[in-house]
């Protein structure tokens, strides 16, 4: 059976989430995400879309992105999930998928403020509803851009954000009241804590020599990654985020 092909409209942003395979949990490391940060970075430039959203959680990312072309949305995610994987895979010493084949995603017009804000919220609010986090500030989400007022450097603010008041403070101030409003959907899935194979099997993985590399070299580079050394580009992305998301907190 072929697969659905999305559909891609004019001026329509998209709420894209991918998965690691198997969704393991291979972006708990700090490394791991400062590395998909930067290959965000590498994928704006070549494509040129808009990035209004975005939180890392241990196996799964959370986009609300608009593509400079509708076509692009497709050529933009393979191209951000190849280069990522091929990191990704020296960093980790394996071979193999490192996402799921396909990635979700969900359109809607870039005027549908009610929508785009609906799904701001949800994005920002995904590691509280996951239960890692008790409040929206998390350090890798933009949730700070929009309630600091803070540049990260990567991600923009929604035009739906802009038109909650006359000036950026007030903005704020309303998206933050808005955010309380917010309540999860479901329960946080428990974690598996029990039996042999979660107890077990990352001691043996540990005992066979199995940890990651300290240096792996990127795609495209002639030097190593070392931390927290990292490349020059490289550094200063992971820098602008980080200094945007340590910002003083806004009543």
């Amino acid at each position: 059976m072929s697969r659905p092909h999305r559909e891609l409209t004019p001026e329509s942003c998209y709420h894209v989430t991918t998965r690691c395979n198997n969704r393991e949990f291979h972006l708990t490391q700090p490394l791991c995400r400062n590395l998909l940060l930067y290959a965000l970075s590498q994928a704006i430039k070549e494509f040129g879309f808009k990035l209004y959203a975005l939180c890392l959680m241990s196996n799964h990312v959370h986009y609300l992105l608009e593509p400079a072309q509708p076509a692009d949305l497709p050529r933009l995610m393979h191209w951000l999930n190849w280069y990522s994987a091929r990191c990704f895979n020296r960093l980790l010493r394996r071979t193999g998928h490192f996402w799921e084949r396909r990635y979700h995603s969900s359109g809607f017009a870039r005027d549908d403020h009610v929508r785009a804000l609906n799904t701001l919220r949800y994005i920002h609010g995904n590691p509280r509803a996951a239960g890692i986090q008790t409040s929206f500030f998390y350090r890798y989400s933009n949730y700070a851009s929009y309630a600091r007022l803070s540049e990260d450097g990567l991600t923009q603010w929604h035009p739906a954000f802009l038109t909650l008041a006359e000036t950026l403070d007030e903005c704020s101030a309303r998206y933050r009241n808005f955010r309380r409003q917010y309540r999860p959907e479901s329960k946080p899935k428990p974690r598996d804590t029990s039996g042999w194979g979660s107890q077990r099997l990352p001691q043996l993985s540990r005992r066979r020599g199995s940890e990651p590399p300290d240096s792996p070299v990127l795609p495209g580079f002639g030097c190593q990654v070392t931390a927290p050394r990292f490349p020059p580009e490289m550094a200063a992305v992971v820098r602008a985020w980080e200094q945007a998301q340590a910002q003083p907190r806004s009543p």
